[in-house]
């Protein structure tokens, strides 16, 4: 049960709940900026930027890559409704790798048909998985 030293964390995927828990901090991307939420944050609804989510549990710091998503606040607890968060050792870099080249290619074509926004997501996206995978390989 959270005290007034932590909150509930809640972070639900399209395919699982991805983590549950009693958290010190969490801190992501929203697309407003960086965040981070404390104990008794005021409520709020955010939308989520993909980023490197960090998870404080005590002295454990875990990071994992959230891709675009929802989140609440409330005065004791955070969920967070994903499009996608994977750990690390998850990441599938060769894929990341192949989604960030097709990205850069479709930015550099200047191609009218090509909706850029798409494009800048992938790129940022795939940018974030490479990201956190090199750091724990």
């Amino acid at each position: 049960m959270a005290d007034n030293k932590t909150f509930r964390l809640r972070i639900i995927a399209p395919e699982r709940i991805f983590y549950e828990g009693d958290v010190d901090m969490v801190e992501l991307n929203t697309t407003e900026g960086e965040i981070g939420i404390l104990p008794e944050h005021i409520p709020l609804t955010t939308i989520i930027a993909p980023g490197v989510l960090k998870i404080t549990d005590g002295e454990e710091i875990k990071e994992a890559a959230l891709l675009e998503g929802f989140m609440e606040v409330t005065k004791d607890m955070v969920i967070i409704l994903a499009e996608s968060c994977e750990w690390p050792d998850e990441i599938d870099v060769n894929r990341a790798e192949e989604a960030k080249i097709r990205a850069e290619r479709r930015i550099k074509s200047g191609d009218s048909e090509i909706n850029m926004t798409r494009a800048e997501a992938a790129l940022k996206r795939s940018l974030t998985r490479l990201d956190l995978a090199s750091r724990y390989r």
